[in-house]
């Protein structure tokens, strides 16, 4: 298609439970072509990356490009990744351990990857050219199914030595709380996350306290989206208002002990559930998370909507891939 000299491509790929997207960028940061594929759970390693590379191949085939006219490709995955070397370290959702993405990808296409975490993306995304932009310290906090953070300082991704970090989803805001997927008792996921909300509201309608709720999804914790519990508040279900209050309250929670740790000046909120309803989640989380931030942090910080939506994870992925590989990157 085009003259390297003249013009710059990015690809940003979005490796989800369900869905995988890949989209190239020009060099403003268009959208040139998509590819959207679904995801394979229970497939092997080796065919979960081919299938992949497809999805990005075939996105380059819509824009008239070839592997070699990229700059470079960012892929975003969900758990815990080694970012350094590339490599997912955990995905069991997919079923997959220690798959050395970076390496695989890049032998295959002959061109740079970069690999991280998808919340991380999202973040990167939001500080870069989103609700957080031109931020100092930006923390992400995203609701939806489960609950991810992530937090950029100065440009940079916050991460451990060998692995991605920021996991809030994962501070305990209550002592004995339920049970939570990563094994331990009352971690922010098991008591704010969508499927958390979906299971009290399930309980509230199933007793008759939210009529519109129970005619509209009934007790199927599949149906109880976050487009659902939106439309029973508006409805008048007061009960489920309540349980949408207290889930911001936990997350205001979380978020305090992270402001208190790092102090950033801006904290962005998004994810399906704060999409859906924002003027419910922003005012609780802030006043959750004011009153427990140490007296210098208070009114030091703005919590806001994070802006990008669902282009935020494969837009980030490219983003950092650009800042990752760029010559001035390289020094």
């Amino acid at each position: 298609m085009g003259d390297e000299s003249k013009a710059q491509y990015w690809m940003g790929f979005d490796l989800g439970g369900t869905k995988m997207l890949a989209q190239v960028y020009d060099e403003d940061w268009k959208v040139i072509a998509k590819e959207r594929k679904r995801t394979k759970p229970g497939t092997s390693e080796r065919a979960g990356v081919d299938r992949i590379i497809d999805t990005i191949n075939d996105a380059l085939k819509k824009a008239d490009l070839k592997p070699s006219d990229l700059k470079g490709i960012g892929i975003g995955c969900p758990g815990p990744i080694d970012m350094d070397r590339g490599i997912l370290l955990d995905l069991p959702n997919l079923g997959w351990e220690a798959v050395p993405l970076k390496e695989q990808v890049s032998e295959d296409l002959k061109c740079p990857v970069a690999v991280l975490n998808d919340v991380d993306a999202g973040t990167y995304a939001e500080y870069r050219v989103g609700a957080g932009k031109d931020a100092r310290c930006l923390i992400g906090v995203f609701a939806g199914t489960g609950i991810g953070g992530g937090c950029v300082y100065r440009g940079e991704i916050l991460r451990g030595k060998q692995v991605s970090a920021f996991e809030i989803g994962h501070i305990q805001v209550m002592s004995n709380g339920p049970r939570c997927g990563c094994g331990q008792r009352g971690c922010l996921e098991s008591v704010a996350s969508r499927l958390a909300i979906a299971s009290q509201a399930a309980r509230t309608a199933y007793r008759g306290d939210a009529p519109n709720l129970l005619d509209h999804s009934g007790v199927d914790l599949s149906k109880i989206r976050s487009g659902a519990l939106s439309n029973s508040i508006s409805k008048g279900d007061t009960a489920i208002e309540e349980i949408i209050l207290e889930a911001a309250r936990y997350i205001g929670i979380a978020v305090a002990s992270a402001i208190n740790l790092i102090g950033p000046d801006i904290v962005v909120l998004g994810g399906g559930l704060v999409e859906a309803m924002p003027d419910l989640f922003i005012p609780q989380v802030f006043k959750a998370a004011n009153k427990r931030v140490m007296p210098a942090y208070r009114d030091s910080f703005t919590i806001v909507p994070a802006k990008l939506e669902d282009d935020a994870g494969v837009l980030g992925a490219a983003l950092w891939a650009e800042y990752q590989l760029s010559d001035e990157k390289k020094d």
